[in-house]
């Protein structure tokens, strides 16, 4: 499997550009806010002073976990195949929220415990019917972890526009993103883990339980594939392999909340460039999340008590993106507007 090179965005006579562009605008210096830095960021992703969005789309990867038999979740394994069933009908939020802005949605079967058939609206990637379980054995083997990564990928190429935004559903997988949050980032198990579907505190107790349990059993795990491999699920591996390629290919990464994010983390340590094309949606209430983000030294645009998943973050957030290449290319200049650029 060829992990795809990813060039750092650096370029300091772009920069340069990008911010005397920004500071000729008909504001005062700076009072746009994160909206200039988030222009500039996109400008130099797209290595150019006119930066546009086109085409913006939304993958919302599915795929059971074989962790859910040790009680982790709220929920029972089924709700994974019967919501995978409410975004082909329409009727998740994801739905609304991408239909709303103007963002195209695929939903990825990646590893669903269900037989969906052809179906308009799904992508049949299935690598099995989830994942086994990790208290007692890796979660995938080697080359259905490979194969994984290598469909995310192979997705993203087929992909048009320059926008890639990232969701999830999998019951389980805020279990698996707990595991992979404290291997690829040493942090402590307890700040990991947290509520998921909505468990109560002996629910989370229990899920700290097993994961304490399952890191004995694979302590000698630690180089990042293994670690995907051994704790993650189909799904997880597909958004980072689509990670991967979309930011070898220059587009914009929207990066949504606690399990997205640990795909990113996986593959940040495959290619650590990729966060110069990661633009963070939110922060998530989930347990972990905001220690996820600051460990990647992230500033999420938005801080809204979210904790859904499905790339809910994202779509929200898709519209601040907008404004952004959009004040840039559209707002007057002080020399164009005839405004002075003293102070009184």
């Amino acid at each position: 499997m060829l992990i795809p090179a990813i060039p750092p965005t650096a370029d300091a006579a772009l920069s340069l550009a990008l911010t005397q562009a920004i500071d000729n605008k008909t504001k005062p210096l700076g009072s746009l806010g994160r909206l200039e830095a988030l222009a500039k960021q996109i400008g130099m992703i797209q290595k150019t002073t006119q930066p546009v969005l086109t085409e913006p789309a939304l993958l919302v990867f599915a795929s059971d976990h074989g962790i859910v038999a040790e009680g982790v979740s709220a929920y029972p394994q089924d709700v994974t195949w019967q919501m995978v069933e409410n975004f082909l009908a329409g009727g998740a939020a994801i739905n609304v929220f991408a239909r709303q802005n103007g963002c195209a949605l695929q939903v990825v079967d990646a590893g669903v415990n269900h037989a969906f058939g052809t179906r308009p609206g799904l992508v049949d990637r299935k690598i099995a019917r989830g994942t086994r379980n990790f208290a007692h054995e890796a979660a995938m083997a080697p080359e259905e972890c490979a194969l994984s990564l290598e469909r995310g990928m192979a997705l993203v190429r087929d992909l048009p526009g320059n926008v890639v935004g990232f969701g999830e559903m999998g019951i389980g997988n805020t279990t698996a993103a707990a595991a992979l949050m404290h291997k690829l980032t040493n942090t402590p198990l307890a700040e990991c883990v947290g509520a998921g579907t909505g468990l109560a505190p002996g629910g989370i107790q229990r899920k700290q339980a097993v994961l304490d349990s399952a890191m004995r059993t694979h302590a000698q795990v630690s180089e990042p594939l293994a670690v995907l491999a051994t704790f993650g699920g189909f799904e997880i591996a597909m958004m980072a392999g689509a990670m991967l390629q979309a930011a070898a290919l220059r587009k914009v990464l929207l990066i949504d909340g606690f399990i997205v994010t640990s795909a990113l983390l996986a593959a940040a340590r495959l290619q650590p460039a990729i966060l110069d094309y990661c633009v963070f949606a939110h922060c998530s209430d989930e347990q972990g999340h905001g220690r996820m983000l600051e460990h990647l030294g992230a500033q999420p645009l938005l801080q809204l008590g979210l904790r859904l998943g499905e790339g809910t973050g994202g779509a929200l957030a898709l519209p601040l993106l907008h404004a952004a290449v959009n004040f840039l290319n559209q707002m007057a200049t002080f020399g164009s507007a005839q405004v002075s650029t003293q102070s009184a």
